[in-house]
C-alpha cells in the first residue's frame, strides 16, 4: 500500500497541509520539548508524567493526554505506510521535536524511509520563514525537494536526544560541526548553549536581546516589546507564552508607565556586566536533562560551566 504519513510541527500546519490537499494522513506533534524536562523514552506513562506537571506548573497548560496518545497511537498501524515526511523548521523550538519525534520512531522500531521537509531561508527574502508563512508554491518546492534522511542522520538525531536529556550539554559542541542533513542544526546547538546565563551578567543572549531592544527602541508597552521579540530571536522559534514568560522575568530591568517601557539601572548595569543577576532572574528551567541555573555559560571557554552557587 503506497501512503505517506505526514507529522507536523503543529496545527497551523497540519491547516495548511490539509487545505492544499498533500496526499497522506497527517500526525500532528504539539509538544515544546525545547523546554522542561525530558526523558529519554517518549512513548512512556513517565514522560507524559513528567510534561504533564512542567506544562501546569509553567505554563497553566492542561495536556489533552487523549488527544496526544490518538496522535502517538497512529504509529501503531505502521504497516499502512510506506515512507514518513517530517515537516519541521530551521529554529531551536522545531529541532529539538525534530530529534524527539525521530527518536519516538526508533524506540518504535519504525524503519520506513524518513524524508525531511525544513523551511529557513527563502531565496530573494530577508527573513528566515516558518513552514506555515510559505506561500503554496514555496511550500510545494520544498514538498518537491525534501531531503531523504540517511542512517547517520538517524543515529546522529538519536544521540543528541540522548544528550540533551542526559547531564552534559557540553557533548553539543562536537555536533555543531558535524556534516548532516539537517542544515539548521549547528546553528540550533549553538543558541541551546547560549539559553544558559552568561557567567558574567547571568543573563541569556535572548534575554540580553530583549534589554538591548528596550535599550535602542521606543518600546511603548510589553504586548509592543513582544511584537519585536516575535520578529527578532534569531533561532529560538519561542511562542507568544515562552516570550510574554521571558519578558515577565525581565521586569526587574524595566521601568514601565502608560506610554513606555525604558530600561531601569538594574538594566544598564546587567547590559555592562557589572553584576550577575542570574539568581534575581530566578529563573530555573529545565532544558531536556538539565536546570538552567545550574550551568552558565562561559565566552571564553565557548561552553558550559557549573554554577558557583556563591555566584556574585
Amino acid at each position: 500500500m503506497n501512503k505517506t504519513l505526514h507529522i507536523t510541527n503543529g496545527n497551523a500546519l497540519t491547516n495548511v497541509l490539509n487545505e492544499l490537499e498533500i496526499k497522506g494522513d497527517i500526525l500532528t506533534w504539539q509538544e515544546m520539548l525545547c523546554e522542561g524536562p525530558t526523558i529519554t523514552h517518549i512513548d512512556s506513562t513517565e514522560f507524559i508524567d513528567v510534561r504533564k506537571q512542567f506544562l501546569n506548573d509553567f505554563y497553566n497548560i492542561e495536556i489533552n493526554e487523549a488527544e496526544l496518545k490518538s496522535e502517538i497511537d497512529k504509529l501503531d498501524n505502521i504497516e499502512n505506510y510506506n515512507e514518513i515526511i517530517l515537516w519541521f523548521e530551521y529554529d531551536l523550538f522545531c529541532h529539538i521535536n525534530l530529534l524527539g519525534v525521530m527518536s519516538l520512531l526508533h524506540q518504535k522500531e519504525i524503519n520506513l524511509p524518513l524524508y525531511l521537509v525544513c523551511s529557513g531561508r527563502i531565496e530573494g527574502e530577508k527573513n528566515l520563514k516558518g513552514l506555515s508563512e510559505l506561500t503554496p508554491e514555496q511550500l510545494y518546492k520544498h514538498y518537491d525537494e525534501r531531503i531523504k534522511l540517511t542512517e547517520d542522520d538517524k543515529d546522529l538525531a538519536i544521540s543528541l536526544w540522548q544528550t540533551y536529556c542526559g547531564k552534559d550539554h557540553n557533548l553539543f559542541k562536537h555536533y555543531i560541526v558535524k556534516e548532516s542533513s539537517f542544515k539548521y542544526l549547528s546553528n540550533c546547538l549553538k543558541a541551546h548553549l547560549r539559553r544558559f546565563p552568561d557567567s558574567k551578567s547571568g543573563l541569556n543572549v535572548l534575554e540580553k536581546n530583549t534589554l538591548e531592544i528596550v535599550r535602542d527602541n521606543e518600546i511603548k508597552s510589553k504586548h509592543h516589546l513582544l511584537g519585536y521579540l516575535l520578529n527578532y530571536q534569531g533561532f529560538y522559534g519561542y511562542g507568544d507564552l515562552q516570550l510574554k514568560r521571558l519578558i515577565d522575568e525581565l521586569s526587574l530591568f524595566f521601568d514601565e508607565d502608560e506610554n513606555q517601557l525604558k530600561l531601569n539601572r538594574k538594566g544598564h548595569e546587567a547590559l555592562v556586566k557589572i553584576h550577575n543577576f542570574s539568581l534575581e532572574i530566578n529563573n530555573n528551567m529545565a532544558y531536556g536533562g538539565l536546570n538552567r541555573l545550574d550551568f552558565q555559560f562561559n565566552i571564553k571557554e565557548n561552553k558550559l560551566v557549573k554554577t558557583n552557587i556563591n555566584v556574585n
